[in-house]
């Protein structure tokens, strides 16, 4: 079992800049990499950005390119958001995924989600 847990998000203002944080634990030594997704109520969960664990580049959502940027706590089992330039409809619950491999079983684990609200 794997432990998920977010931290950051909040309220900030069109142009504006968030962090958000995401944290691992229990068994992680099977962890493939972790990433962000999002969910606002018009629309289902989509992918903002995941970064593999074994080298490769990060993968970004078309919007996030050149505003988001995910980075990786070598150290641990963490990743951090940087988002800048936000705009109204980045809006969303944003969710941590972490993925784990062993052999070819893939399994998803999933935090609970925090709020980011871009508004004036």
């Amino acid at each position: 079992q794997v432990q998920v847990v977010e931290s950051g998000g909040g309220l900030v203002q069109p142009g504006g800049s968030l962090r958000l944080s995401c944290a691992a634990s229990g068994n992680t030594k099977n962890i493939a990499g972790m990433g962000w997704y999002r969910q606002s109520p018009e629309k289902q969960r989509e992918l903002v950005t995941f970064a593999p664990f074994n080298g490769a580049s990060p993968k970004y959502a078309d919007f996030a390119k050149g505003r988001f940027t995910i980075s990786r706590d070598s150290t641990k089992s963490a990743v951090n958001l940087e988002m800048n330039s936000l705009r109204p409809e980045d809006t969303a619950v944003y969710y941590c995924n972490v993925a784990t491999r062993v052999l070819d079983d893939e399994l998803d684990y999933w935090g609970k989600g925090t709020l980011v609200a871009v508004s004036s």
